[in-house]
C-alpha cells in the first residue's frame, strides 16, 4: 500500500493520504530553534533543548496521535461547520476532505480542501531567526460567496523543562502568565524572575515566548486553554470554534494557549493569505521586530526561498544517476538530508526521542558526522572538535556533550565505572574522514583541551584513546568491555572482554599507524604497529569459534557469540568489523561472510544475533527484557547494515553488498508502507526481526545511526567515491547488472562530473581512469591535477 511518492525534482516527499499507519515526520529550524511536524501538523518547537527548551507542549504515544501541534481551525460562519487546514485534529471523513502533505528540506505545505475551500499552510523557521512562520492561504473555490472564521491555535508549556511540565504540576500549575501586549500574544513562565538573556542554561530565570498573527485584523482571542476547549472537550471540538467565537480569556496559572480570532469574506475564486509568527523573546520586544520584518507576507515568501537555496545547496555536493531511482531518491534528498538532521539532533529530539535524552550523545555524534562530511566539511570540523574536547585525559569520554553549556577543561570526568569501551575509537573512523575530505593534515597537529584537564593535539587525543582500551584489557589480552560496548545489552562485566571492540581496537591501531606514516612519526608508527601484532595474535587464539567469531567473555568466565551457546550464537558485529578492521581477508573474511549471511539474513536485512534470548537471566544479558525479534535481540539493528555493506564490497561482492543495502533501505517500502509503518524516506533504528510477530515493521525514525553508515557506505563502498589526503580514491563494487552510473561530486570547492561504465558486468574492478582527457595511472584521482571543473570517465573491468 502507498501512501506518498517522491518528488525529487523538487525535493520533496508528498504524501497523498493522511491517514498514515503512524504519524510521518518532518524538521524545521536548526540547532537554536528547532521544531518537528508531522503531516497532520502535529509536533512541538523547542529552544536548544528538547528537555529544557520546550516550550510548546506535545504528548507522546497517545490517542489520537500527535497531539497537540500547529492548527488552523476553520468555521464556516454561515452554517457553522468547522474543521482543520490539516485533517487532524478535527478529522473530517476522508471521502468529504482531501489532504497532501509536502515535507520538503526544513519545510513542510499542507494542502487540504474541504466543501470547496481550499487551504495551503506553509511552516518553516526563516535562516538566523528565532521564530518559525505560519502562512495560510485559503481560497474559495465554490461559486459563491463565503464567510469564514479561522482560529490559529498552539498549547503551551506550563515550564520549559520537559519533566516539570509533565510531572510537577503542584508547582508548574502556578507559574504561568498571559498577557496581550500591542495584539500580540505573551507566554510567559515565572514572570517575577529577571530574563537572562544570552544564557540560556541559566535557571531559574523568567522566559518567553509570543505568537502573532499579520494579514488580516483580530477578531478575538484566547490565551486559556479550558476557555478555548472547553470542558470534558478535545482539539478535535474546541468549544470556542464550535460557537464561532473567541472569549478573550487571560490564563494566570494553569495552562496557557495561543489563538487568534480571524475573520475573512471571500468572493467566488477569491483568496487570502495571513501569517503567524511565533517565537522565543517578549511580545513588546521580539514579537514587535518580527510583526516589524514580516508585516508584508512577501518578506516571508523570501525567507522560504532562501531557507530551500541553503538546504539544496547542501544536497548538491553529491548527486548520483544509477539504475535504480529508489536508491537515487535516497541518495540524492532523503539519505544526505536525514543525515543533516541526525547530526543537528543527535538523539534529543524526534517523535520518539522526546527529551529523555539531552545534548549530543559522544559515540553517536562521532558516528554521525560520517554522513554530513562531504555536504558541511567546515560545519562539521568544528563539530568533530567539539567532540574531540569531550574526551577525557584518561582516553575515554563523557557520554554525553551538552553543547548549549560545555566548557572543556573545566567538566567532571565520568567515574571508571560509567566508562563505555568503544566511545573513542570512533574517531579513527571519524577523523580520518574529515581529513580525507578536507586534505587538512595539519588538523592531526592542532591543539585541544581534554574536558577534564590538560591539552594534547588531535594525534594526542588518538594516541590517548589506544592507551585507553590498551590499559583496560583482560585476561585474553583483549579490550574490556566496561559498562557497555555499543550494544548497550551485553553485560560483560568491567574485567570481560569485547571481541566487538577488539576489532575497534585493530581498526585504530591500523589506522593510527597510517596516520603516523602520513606524519613522519616513525616511531610512533612502529609503536602501533607492535601493539597491533599482539592483538591480532590475542583475537586469533581466543576470539576464533570454528565458523565465526565470537562476541564476548565475561568477567566469570562465561562466553557470548559462540555455537555452544543455546542463545545467541552468532552475532553481527565481529564478522563484518573482523573484515572491515583488517584482521582477516580473502577466503578466510568469504567464509565468516557466508556464515553471517547463512545465520543472519532477512528479508528486511541482517539481524543482530541469533537465535534471539528468551531463557537467559538478564543479569548476563539484557537482551532478554524486549521480546524476541525486537531491538537488541534479534532485530534487524540498522545501524549495523552499513557495516555489512562495507565488509562485502571491500570483499567485492557487490551483488550481496546492494542486496543487503536495499533490504533496510526506507525507499524499497514505499509501496509497503502498511508493512514498514513509519516514513519510507528515511532511516530508523531498527525493523522488527523474523521471530517477532510484527516482522518488517520498523520503529525509531529520523535519529539513527543507520543514516550516517548506510549513507557512507553507499556513497564511499557501493559507488566508491573514497575522499583521501592526495585526492579521490574511485573503487566502486555494484551489482553487475548495473552497466553505467554517474556521480556528481563536490570536493574541495572543486567539481567533478564522474561516469562509470560497466559494460562488462563486473561487481569490482578499475580498468582506467581518463581526468579531463589524460589517463591517470591506478583508480586515484589527484587533487593536484583537478580543475575547478573535471569531467571524469571510469571504466570497469
Amino acid at each position: 500500500m502507498q501512501f506518498g511518492k517522491f518528488e525529487d525534482q523538487n525535493k520533496e516527499y508528498v504524501i497523498t493520504r493522511p491517514d498514515t499507519p503512524r504519524s510521518w515526520s518532518n524538521y524545521l529550524g536548526s540547532t537554536t530553534y528547532g521544531a518537528i511536524i508531522t503531516n497532520n501538523a502535529g509536533g512541538y518547537s523547542f529552544f536548544h533543548s528538547t528537555a529544557q527548551g520546550r516550550f510548546m507542549r506535545w504528548r507522546p504515544n497517545t490517542l489520537p496521535m500527535d497531539q497537540p501541534g500547529r492548527y488552523f481551525y476553520l468555521r464556516d460562519r454561515d452554517n457553522g461547520d468547522f474543521w482543520s487546514a490539516s485533517w487532524q485534529p478535527v478529522g473530517k471523513p476522508l471521502k468529504d476532505y482531501r489532504s497532501v502533505c509536502r515535507h520538503g528540506t526544513a519545510y513542510t505545505i499542507i494542502e487540504s480542501e474541504y466543501n470547496n475551500i481550499r487551504t495551503e499552510t506553509t511552516y518553516f523557521v526563516p535562516l538566523e531567526r528565532e521564530f518559525e512562520c505560519w502562512m495560510l492561504k485559503v481560497t474559495n473555490n465554490s461559486k459563491k460567496s463565503t464567510s469564514l472564521s479561522v482560529f490559529p491555535f498552539v498549547e503551551y508549556a506550563s515550564h520549559w523543562q520537559l519533566w516539570m511540565d509533565w510531572v510537577n504540576l503542584q508547582y508548574t500549575q502556578y507559574i504561568i502568565e498571559m498577557k496581550i501586549v500591542d495584539s500580540i500574544i505573551n507566554h510567559c513562565t515565572n514572570p517575577f524572575l529577571p530574563i537572562v538573556r544570552g544564557d540560556f542554561a541559566a535557571d531559574p530565570q523568567s522566559r518567553h515566548t509570543f505568537f502573532a498573527l499579520t494579514g488580516a485584523d483580530i477578531a478575538g482571542f484566547d490565551t486559556d486553554r479550558e476557555k478555548f476547549i472547553g470542558p470534558y472537550r478535545g482539539y478535535a471540538n474546541p468549544l470556542a470554534v464550535e460557537n464561532g467565537k473567541c472569549t478573550n480569556s487571560i490564563a494566570a496559572g494553569d495552562n496557557g494557549c495561543g489563538v487568534f480570532q480571524a475573520d475573512l469574506d471571500l468572493k467566488p475564486g477569491e483568496s487570502r493569505e495571513i501569517l503567524v509568527l511565533m517565537g522565543i523573546g517578549q511580545a513588546e520586544v521580539e514579537g514587535k521586530a518580527a510583526v516589524r520584518e514580516f508585516s508584508d507576507l512577501s518578506a516571508a515568501r523570501r525567507e522560504l526561498e532562501r531557507l530551500k537555496s541553503l538546504w539544496h545547496s547542501r544536497l548538491s555536493a553529491m548527486t548520483v544517476e544509477t539504475p535504480d531511482p529508489e536508491f537515487n531518491s535516497m541518495m540524492n534528498v532523503w539519505n544526505p538530508y536525514n543525515c543533516l538532521i541526525t547530526y543537528a539532533w543527535s538523539r534529543a529530539a524526534s517523535l520518539v526521542y522526546t527529551g529523555e535524552r539531552d545534548g549530543l550523545g559522544f559515540r553517536d555524534s562521532v558516528q554521525d558526522l560520517l554522513g554530513v562530511l562531504p555536504l558541511i566539511p567546515e560545519e562539521a570540523g568544528k563539530r568533530l572538535e567539539l567532540m574531540l574536547t569531550g574526551q577525557v585525559s584518561t582516553g575515554g569520554a563523557m557520554p554525553v556533550v551538552r553543547q548549549y553549556s560545555h566548557k572543556p577543561g573545566k567538566e567532571k570526568a565520568p567515574e571508571e565505572k560509567e566508562y563505555r569501551s568503544d566511545d573513542c575509537l570512533w574517531l579513527f573512523n571519524t577523523v580520518p574522514a574529515y581529513v580525507g575530505e578536507t586534505g587538512d593534515t595539519g588538523f592531526y597537529r592542532r591543539v585541544l583541551p581534554f574536558a577534564d584537564q590538560g591539552e594534547a593535539t588531535v594525534l594526542g587525543h588518538l594516541r590517548r584513546a589506544i592507551e585507553f582500551s590498551l590499559e583496560r584489557s583482560g585476561q585474553h589480552g583483549l579490550p574490556c568491555g566496561l559498562s557497555a560496548d555499543w550494544n548497550d545489552c551485553i553485560q560483560l562485566g568491567p574485567k570481560g572482554e569485547s571481541v566487538f571492540v577488539a576489532f575497534q581496537l585493530r581498526f585504530a591501531l591500523d589506522t593510527y599507524a597510517r596516520i603516523c606514516d602520513l606524519l613522519g612519526e616513525k616511531n610512533e608508527a612502529e609503536w602501533s604497529r607492535s601493539e597491533l601484532k599482539k592483538l591480532d595474535s590475542a583475537i586469533q587464539k581466543h576470539a576464533w569459534d570454528g565458523k565465526w567469531f565470537l562476541r564476548g567473555f565475561r568477567e566469570d568466565g562465561d562466553i557470548f557469540g559462540s555455537c555452544r551457546n543455546d542463545e545467541g550464537q552468532i552475532f553481527l558485529n565481529p564478522q563484518t568489523w573482523a573484515v572491515l578492521s583488517g584482521h582477516i581477508s580473502g577466503k578466510p573474511a568469504n567464509a565468516v561472510m557466508h556464515e553471517t549471511h547463512e545465520r543472519l539474513a532477512t528479508e528486511h536485512g541482517l539481524v543482530i544475533c541469533d537465535p534471539p534470548y528468551e531463557k537467559t537471566d538478564i543479569s548476563v544479558m539484557k537482551a532478554a527484557l524486549f521480546n524476541k525479534g525486537m531491538k537488541e535481540n534479534g532485530s534487524v539493528f540498522c545501524h549495523t547494515q552499513g557495516w555489512a555493506v562495507i565488509a562485502d564490497a571491500m570483499l567485492g561482492n557487490g551483488e550481496r553488498a546492494y542486496k543487503t543495502f536495499r533490504a533496510s533501505m526506507p525507499a524499497a517500502y514505499n509501496d509497503k508502507a502498511e508493512l514498514r509503518e513509519i516514513e519510507p524516506y528515511v532511516y530508523c533504528q531498527s525493523t522488527h526481526g523474523a521471530c517477532s510477530p510484527r516482522k518488517g515493521a520498523s520503529r525509531l525514525p529520523w535519529l539513527s545511526g543507520s543514516a550516517a553508515w548506510s549513507f557512507f557506505s553507499a556513497t564511499q563502498y557501493l559507488l566508491g567515491i573514497r575522499p583521501e589526503p592526495a585526492g579521490l580514491r574511485i573503487d566502486p563494487c555494484i551489482p553487475a547488472g548495473w552497466k553505467a552510473f554517474r556521480v556528481s561530486r563536490r570536493f574541495r570547492n572543486q567539481s567533478l562530473d564522474i561516469s562509470i561504465d560497466n559494460k562488462d558486468g563486473v561487481q569490482k574492478g578499475v580498468r582506467e581512469i581518463i581526468l579531463n582527457g589524460r589517463r591517470l595511472e591506478g583508480n586515484l584521482i589527484p587533487f593536484d591535477q583537478m580543475k575547478t571543473e573535471n569531467s571524469v570517465e571510469v571504466r570497469m573491468g
